[in-house]
């Protein structure tokens, strides 16, 4: 059972200095029983205080870090069963299989297409993150230059090395240098070896067992050998099977904080179907339940497209909008004569008023109130997107200095709101722009300054 904000409290200095960046040290405790804080923030707490409250506080799943760097991803983690409860936090790593028995043609497409297939929405960019690199004929130099072509040719992602050798998984390792790969996998016969070579080269492995119940036992008797960075494939290789399996980890984990099962999870739909429609099927079930990994056995526009937006919708924090911060946004290269949008600060809105106005061609001034991440007719009815809040953010953003005219559209939804904006803001003209984002182009070709 975790810590209470009290327990921790009374391993605190209780200076009160606010070096954490809380005021107190009982709200900083009650932060970090909270999950909100990490203990490491109080400067004056001893290691061995930091490690008990830290391994106290930690979540039921472990988290799992992956490469470095900027290019570092992390898996686990989790706190919840379901995403209302609080929110998922690591999305399902998406990985694609190359392995050294493929031409170089297949491996070159591979590759192309995990850097190639990449799309930008709501200001994120989705895109697979991993390469998982299998050995398929006991060749560590083979093993090893396939690993190095990876490396070069897809810098930002992270590599699972796949082997049942431990000298063939040391050599793709120590190509990666201080990119740490994912370690796959330890299973009955090689534990040791493979667990001894993490250890040594401080990367993660992943530890397979014949069914679920083996990988806990085998994932326990590692873990009290003191290796905690697991992964888990519970050697599941159905649909069916692997969804039972990731449900009881999870829930096993989260309900009943069983540690044997208290880590991610990596599975693989390219191991289950020879079917890419089928494979894509299955991955969409382990996106929603519970996977922290899978391996596809290729990466396809019409089916990777899907599971990243899946993907995006889950793992988006419900109890937090997703905002873009307030400020002046030039669009299409504007100069003083160019027309003057206001609208809200929720991302969505943002993105396609302004990508509307990008597809016009019309150079404009967009200007992007914080309305807590709230859409324009919420933002009104909430108060936080009224007549006299819009005036006093055009009056400091600053755009009086970026143009001649004093004309400002406002969205078509706030119409009703045009006379008490002329009261706030006496020298600017307030027109009514369109209603519908889409509408945006043909009504700024014909804009003309008023007044």
């Amino acid at each position: 059972m975790g810590l209470t904000g009290i327990d921790i409290l009374k391993m605190l200095p209780k200076k009160n200095c606010g070096e954490c960046g809380v005021p107190t040290c009982l709200a900083f405790a009650m932060k970090v029983a909270a999950g909100q804080e990490d203990i490491g923030a109080c400067p004056y707490v001893s290691d061995e205080v930091k490690e008990k409250i830290g391994e106290a506080s930690a979540p039921p799943i472990r988290t799992i870090v992956i490469g470095s760097g900027d290019n570092k991803f992390e898996v686990g983690g989790e706190t919840c069963l379901y995403r209302h409860e609080k929110r998922f936090e690591h999305p399902t790593g998406i990985a694609v299989l190359i392995s050294t028995d493929m031409s170089d043609e297949d491996i070159a497409g591979r590759i192309s297409r995990f850097n190639g297939l990449r799309w930008d929405r709501v200001g994120v960019e989705l895109k697979a993150d991993l390469i998982a690199v299998k050995d398929s004929g006991g060749d560590a130099d083979a093993f090893k230059s396939l690993v190095e072509r990876v490396r070069k040719e897809a810098e930002d992602a992270g590599l699972i090395l796949m082997s049942q050798d431990a000298s063939v998984l040391r050599a793709g390792a120590e190509a990666c240098g201080e990119h740490k790969p994912l370690l796959c996998a330890a299973t009955r016969d090689n534990s040791d070896s493979v667990i001894d070579l993490a250890k040594e080269l401080g990367c993660p492995a992943v530890v397979r067992g014949e069914n679920i119940g083996d990988t806990a036992d085998l994932a326990d008797s590692i873990q009290q050998g003191g290796f905690k960075d697991i992964v888990l494939d519970t050697g599941a290789r159905t649909a069916k099977s692997v969804f039972e399996d990731q449900v009881v980890c999870r829930r096993a984990a989260i309900k009943h904080k069983y540690k044997p099962l208290g880590f991610p999870t990596i599975t693989f739909p390219c191991e289950m179907t020879d079917d890419s429609l089928v494979e894509s099927m299955i991955a969409s079930v382990l996106v929603a339940k519970y996977a922290g990994i899978m391996v596809l056995s290729d990466l396809q526009g019409d089916t990777l497209f899907p599971l990243l937006l899946e993907r995006l919708n889950i793992f988006t924090d419900p109890q937090r909008p997703m905002v873009v911060q307030e400020d002046i946004y030039p669009i299409n290269g504007p100069d003083e004569n160019s027309p003057v949008l206001v609208t809200c600060n929720f991302s969505l809105t943002y993105f396609i008023v302004s990508g509307e106005i990008e597809g016009s061609k019309v150079p404009a001034w967009l200007l992007i109130k914080d309305t807590e991440g709230l859409s324009v007719l919420t933002a009104w009815a909430a108060g936080k997107f009224s007549a006299d809040l819009i005036a006093q953010f055009v009056k400091k953003s600053g755009i009086e200095d970026k143009v001649k005219h004093r004309c400002l559209i406002i969205p078509g939804y706030l119409a009703s709101i045009k006379g008490e904006m002329e009261e706030e803001l006496p020298d600017w003209t307030i027109q009514i722009g369109p209603r519908e984002a889409s509408h945006l182009p043909p009504y700024l070709k014909k804009w003309q300054p008023e007044g």
